[in-house]
Order: structure tokens, then C-alpha cells, then sequence
């Protein structure tokens, strides 16, 4: 098979074409490995590439085939992983210079489990640093370029994981969603994007931002893709007390294009915020009419409760997300990016009352969250209110008001701010959420659907959104990637 064609099909289909002997993981592998040193060079989606180490990996994954052994579902697939997990014996950086000569002596648990299911590591991708890092430029490979149009943002953090699944350096990834940081990436690069329920996957082994928002989840090509990389990383680890005991369902199964008895909400309010674009709230609105013609009812529902959300989820993840920091933070502050060392250094100025209040408002808002799902089985809002903007960098904090302002809690003058975006909700409330691309723009850019659903209804979302995939076209389409850096000055 023709190895441009070969790594633009899905893992569900490769790892059938492996498991038949139809395709070689050997040649696999290697037909990824030459797309990332063709144009890699120029997306910087990968940090540390592990070439001798998946051909190693490819090789024994052959053997395994040839001689007819067990096969893991996940068999001979090359994967990326954001450079946030743990990886045994392989460079894990976080983004950050700070762990530029850290090298693990475990594997995270979902990587753990992923090997056993037979995946191939190509290597670490590209993020912000310790996935929080918006503004600075990336410590590794700067500037990520989305696929697409390399003048545009590829979006953050789980950056290099978005890059590589739709630019074709990776059969699957893996990334991670503390606001939004494997949807936003997803809707940006066109791919599929899936923040799971808090405490349905793992995090020993990552590294942390906010405790109690950060999820670990798939990054894929197609709905499938993501159905089958969950049923592996789901489930209990004795090493995360905070995971789930609920057992964990075989997420590939009901996945059809009928959608009947399927109630659906629009949220009004993350419809029509005020800076979504025209042409992502048309793909929406198409988007609805087409899952009402596979048989769901889909009605508009409002849910003011949101407007303050904004204010709240930067005022948790701040207040978490230091601890973790605070010794670096006294003994290397240079080291950080200069815009992430002020956003964590002005948590400190956050009073307690105020992250106490955020914390009940949470409380609230998660009670009137799950409320919705007693009449509706999923909702529905665009991923991203825009689709992907032009490359830019923040200037450098200077002052207390500028970081409340970017942190999203108050404006210069000390009033307060909503910030909200359709990302945000999920996160608080620790319901899943996927993103799947449901249209481009006139510029040719991707725009994202994100499908919700209450606490362990992962089936729900992957039902709804497989339908939806497998009867548009929008998930066969690829970046041309005509812009190779041999051939422009970018």
C-alpha cells in the first residue's frame, strides 16, 4: 500500500490491516517516521522523536503477527503522547526547560496500558509549558504551526498532539484537558478530541496542572478511533485513588447512524457568546439540522447560570495549579516563561475568600449542570467560538490588574469578568465532553462540535458523534500540508 495512503487511514482500520497482515507495522512505522522528518521541521509538533526505539517496537510487532500470537487492539499503531506523561526511559519535559534532564523511570498509567495493548511509541509531542503556559513561546519547537494554514494557531495546550493526528505524523495520540486543552486543539487542527469524565481515566504519572479539573484522553481521526483507545485507558488504578470503580463498557459497540429517542440541547448561551464567528455558528446550527434528520430531537435550551463561569474556573485552576510550582517557583523563577511565572506567582494574590467563594459557586453550578441531563441526553454548543487565529504572543505581565484581566477574573478597573468559553462548563462540572470537526470557513479552516453528556455517559457522546461523522464528509478530509518548508521562507 502506498505509504502517503497508508497514514491517512484511521487506527481502527490499520490496526484491522495489521491483525490480517494486510499492513506491515514495520512499514508503518517507517512511513510515519519519514512524514516527521519531512515536515516536522516546520509544524514542530514533536519534542523527542524515539525512531530506533518504534522500529525496535515495529519489528517484534511483526513477529507477533507472522507467528500468529494474541494481539492487543491497539496492536502496531503508532502513537504520539503529549509530553506530559511519564514515559520510562524516554525524556519527558512537560514544555518546560525547568525538566530538560528529566528522564522517568516509569510509565504513566495509560501509557502503561497502552503498550500492552500492543501501541508503538513515535515519541513526545509539543505543548505549552506544563500545559499552562498560554502566551509565552513554546520552550521546544516554537512556533507550532496548525496544519492547515501554518500562519495559524494549532490552539494549546495538548498543541503537538493536534498538529500530528491531523498533519498525518501519528496514527493516535494522547492528550490532556484541564479547560480545554485537548477540545480546543481538536476543533483548530479538525480532528476528534475527547475530555472523558473525571475519574474514568488515570492520571498517575501526569504531570499536573489543577487537580481537580485535569483528564487525560484521546486525540484521534475519527470517533471509532477514540472509542477504542478508551476502552484500554479507562478504568481503575489502584495508583489514582481518585479513578472510578464503575466498570468500563466496551465504548466500540452501538456505534450506528441511528438516532432515534436521542434528545439534544443547544446551549443558548455558548451559541451566541460574543465572539463567535458567523460562519462556526452556521456549521452549528447545519450540524443540528443534520443530527435531527438522523432521527434525535434537538431544541435550543438556556442556561444563564453560565455567564460567571469564566471567573470561576481561572480562580480554581490558578489556586491549584501553583502548588505544584511553589518550590521551582522559589528556586527558578527565571526559568519559567515570563508570562506563566506571573499567572502562578498572582495566585498568591488572590484572597481566600475568593477562591472559597469559586469553589461554592462550582458546587452550584455543577448541581444545575447535571440537571439538564434529567431532560436532555446530550448538549451541544460549538468547540471554539472562532476558528483558528494568526500566530501571536502576548507581551509580558507587568502588573496585578493584567493578570487578573488574562487570568480571566477582572478587567483593569477591578471589575469582575466573565470569560466565559464552550470548553469551560464540562471542565468544572467533571462531565465528558468531545470535539469532532463539523465544517471549515472560507479561509479553509476547521470548526468544531463539541458533544456533552453527563458523568460516565461516554457511550451517549460516541454514539451521537460516530452518527454524525459517518454520514458527513467532514472527517475524510486532510491538509494538504502544499506550504513544505523546502518550498516557502515561513
Amino acid at each position: 500500500m502506498d505509504s502517503n495512503a497508508m497514514t491517512r487511514l484511521s487506527g481502527s482500520e490499520l490496526a484491522r490491516l495489521i491483525a490480517t497482515k494486510a499492513v506491515s507495522p514495520v512499514e508503518l512505522v517507517k512511513a510515519y517516521l519519514e512524514r516527521i522528518e519531512r515536515y516536522d521541521g516546520q509544524l514542530n509538533a514533536y519534542i523527542t522523536v524515539c525512531k530506533d526505539d518504534a522500529i525496535s517496537a515495529a519489528i517484534k510487532a511483526e513477529e507477533m503477527v507472522m507467528k500468529g500470537d494474541q494481539l492487543g487492539s491497539l496492536h502496531g499503531l503508532p502513537m504520539g503522547v503529549k509530553d506530559q506523561f511519564e514515559t520510562e526511559g524516554i525524556l519527558t519535559t512537560g514544555g518546560s526547560t525547568i525538566l530538560d534532564d528529566y528522564v522517568p523511570k516509569r510509565d504513566a498509567t495509560t501509557i502503561k496500558r497502552v503498550k500492552e495493548q500492543g501501541v508503538i511509541l513515535l515519541g513526545k509531542l509539543n505543548m505549552t509549558e506544563f500545559a499552562a503556559g498560554m502566551g509565552d513561546p513554546f520552550k521546544y519547537g516554537d512556533p507550532p504551526r496548525n496544519p492547515w494554514n501554518p500562519e495559524r494557531t494549532p490552539a494549546s495546550s495538548s498543541t503537538g498532539s493536534g498538529i500530528a493526528v491531523a498533519a498525518s505524523l501519528c496514527a493516535i495520540a494522547l492528550g490532556e484537558d484541564t479547560g480545554g486543552s485537548i477540545r480546543a486543539p481538536a476543533s483548530a487542527n479538525g480532528i476528534v478530541g475527547l475530555r472523558p469524565t473525571w475519574g474514568r481515566v488515570s492520571r498517575y504519572g501526569l504531570l499536573p496542572i489543577a487537580w481537580s479539573m485535569d483528564a487525560a484522553g484521546p486525540m484521534t481521526r475519527t470517533v471509532e478511533d477514540a472509542a477504542l483507545i478508551m476502552n484500554v485507558i479507562a478504568g481503575y488504578d489502584a495508583n489514582d485513588p481518585q479513578t472510578s470503580k464503575i466498570p468500563v463498557q466496551d465504548y466500540t459497540k452501538n456505534l450506528g447512524t441511528e438516532l432515534k429517542g436521542i434528545r439534544i440541547g443547544i446551549i443558548q448561551e455558548l451559541m451566541n457568546l460574543d465572539n463567535t464567528n458567523e460562519e462556526v455558528h452556521k456549521a452549528l446550527k447545519d450540524a443540528a439540522f443534520h443530527l435531527e434528520s438522523l432521527g434525535a430531537t434537538v431544541e435550543e435550551v438556556a442556561f444563564p447560570f453560565l455567564t460567571d463561569m469564566g471567573a470561576t474556573a481561572s480562580s480554581v485552576a490558578i489556586v491549584e495549579g501553583v502548588e505544584f510550582h511553589r518550590q521551582w517557583l522559589v528556586e527558578r523563577p527565571k526559568d519559567y516563561g515570563r508570562n506563566l511565572r506571573t499567572r502562578l506567582l498572582s495566585s498568591g494574590l488572590i484572597p481566600s475568600q475568593l477562591a472559597l467563594k469559586a469553589m461554592r459557586i462550582r458546587a452550584l453550578f455543577r448541581k444545575e449542570w447535571l440537571r439538564l441531563y434529567e431532560k436532555y441526553d446530550i448538549l451541544l454548543s460549538p468547540t471554539s467560538s472562532s476558528t483558528a487565529g494568526k500566530i501571536n504572543y502576548e507581551e509580558p505581565l507587568t502588573s496585578r490588574e493584567e493578570a487578573l484581566r488574562r487570568s480571566g477574573i477582572s478587567d483593569s478597573t477591578g471589575k469582575a469578568l466573565r470569560g466565559l468559553n464552550s470548553t469551560l462548563p464540562a471542565a468544572l462540572a467533571g462531565t465528558p465532553a468531545m470535539s469532532i470537526p463539523c465544517g471549515f470557513d472560507t479561509d479553509g479552516l476547521p470548526v468544531g462540535m463539541q458533544i456533552m453528556a453527563s458523568h460516565f455517559r461516554e457511550d451517549l457522546i460516541f454514539k451521537v458523534g460516530h452518527a454524525y461523522e459517518q454520514t458527513t464528509n467532514w472527517h475524510t478530509m486532510h491538509p494538504s500540508l502544499d506550504w513544505h518548508p523546502l518550498d516557502t521562507n515561513l
